[in-house]
């Protein structure tokens, strides 16, 4: 296996300098913030209130099937 030469497409003293490094590390935040934006509208939403009984709600069901959920 043969290995590959640094600096194919810039020259290497580019590739080790400080504004790449911050180029680079701004790529890889703005990856990760994307990545969690695209989680987010993948997921189904969370409401709190479907996990929080309150007191204004039944504790079992009226309906005329029973054996539906409250």
């Amino acid at each position: 296996m043969t290995a590959l030469p640094t600096g194919i497409l810039l020259p290497e003293s580019v590739i080790h300098s400080d504004l790449f490094a911050l180029l680079a590390a701004f790529v890889a935040i703005h990856t990760v913030f994307y990545a969690t934006l695209a989680l987010s509208k993948i997921l189904p939403k969370v409401y709190l209130s479907d996990w929080v009984r309150r007191r204004h709600e039944r504790t079992e069901t009226r309906s005329i099937n029973p054996e539906d959920p409250v």
